[in-house]
């Protein structure tokens, strides 16, 4: 059963209020802006629904990995993060980095992406650092909001492998439905309706243990496992959105459009 992000059971009790009270703790200035601008926007534009957001661990490296449906899909998400007592680290597009904004974004641990140049694979580093100091980062692997016309998941990034191949983090999949509802990208619209439903279904840890053994070894990190790597992690995660919205998920993914289009706001890092 979906436990709602306004009711006094949705943090788990007493455990989640303390987790939530040392994340606070640790938070900087710039992480307490965004949380007075975001917490109660979340709130007016959505009614969060978590199933399993206990399983976003007490401490140490999240790689959360999420569907992308909306332009406000990191409201919700960032909610779901940090209800759960820990504080989200998100891998976002340069541009949404740029003015005003980026200075709080970057003072909140949030992480800029250049894509198609060379330095992208700096995002990919950075995340690592972030992981390697016990942070949660996360990570929308389609690049942009999805372009299938039912809303599942396109092709994914492969940045997502290497991140989750690469590093001793937690690799969660997790599917999130209702966000499109307001901002509808396909059709560019904003359907401003307070309190509209967003569930989000966190799943079980995703195993590689035997792929990152075989990278220990010695094994190169190919196009092909990180293919490979990618799909699986990608599949639980249309899996999860299948059982969210409780209809049968299509056996492919939807192509990945050949260029962005205005107003993308990616999440990937490769």
């Amino acid at each position: 059963m979906a436990q709602d992000a306004s009711s006094p059971t949705a943090g788990a009790g007493s455990a989640a209020r303390s987790r939530r009270r040392r994340a606070r703790r640790r938070g900087s200035l710039a992480l307490w802006i965004a949380v007075a601008v975001i917490h109660p926007a979340a709130s007016l534009l959505f009614r969060l629904r978590y199933r399993h957001a206990e399983r976003i661990p007490v401490a140490g490296p999240v790689l959360l990995v999420i569907n992308h449906i909306s332009i406000l899909d990191p409201l919700g998400c960032a909610r779901l993060v940090w209800d759960s007592g820990r504080v989200p680290h998100f891998l976002g597009k340069e541009s949404v980095f740029r003015g005003p904004a980026g200075p709080l974004l970057r003072g909140a641990g949030q992480i800029p992406v250049a894509r198609f140049t060379a330095d992208a694979h700096e995002a990919l580093h950075a995340a690592e650092a972030d992981l390697a100091a016990g942070n949660v980062v996360v990570i929308y692997p389609e690049g942009s909001v999805t372009r299938d016309p039912d809303w599942w998941p396109m092709e994914a990034r492969t940045g997502v492998a290497r991140l989750a191949l690469t590093t001793d983090a937690v690799v969660l999949p997790v599917a999130q439905w209702g966000p499109q509802r307001v901002h509808d990208y396909h059709a560019k619209k904003l359907h401003l309706r307070l309190r509209t439903p967003a569930d989000y279904l966190v799943g079980e840890p995703v195993d590689l243990s035997a792929q990152r053994a075989r990278i220990r070894a010695g094994a190169p990190l190919t196009g092909e496992l990180l293919k490979e790597t990618t799909d699986l992690i990608m599949t639980r995660v249309r899996d999860q959105l299948a059982e969210l919205r409780g209809e049968p998920a299509p056996l492919a993914f939807h192509p990945r459009p050949r260029r962005e289009l205005p107003g993308d706001v990616a999440g990937s890092a490769a």
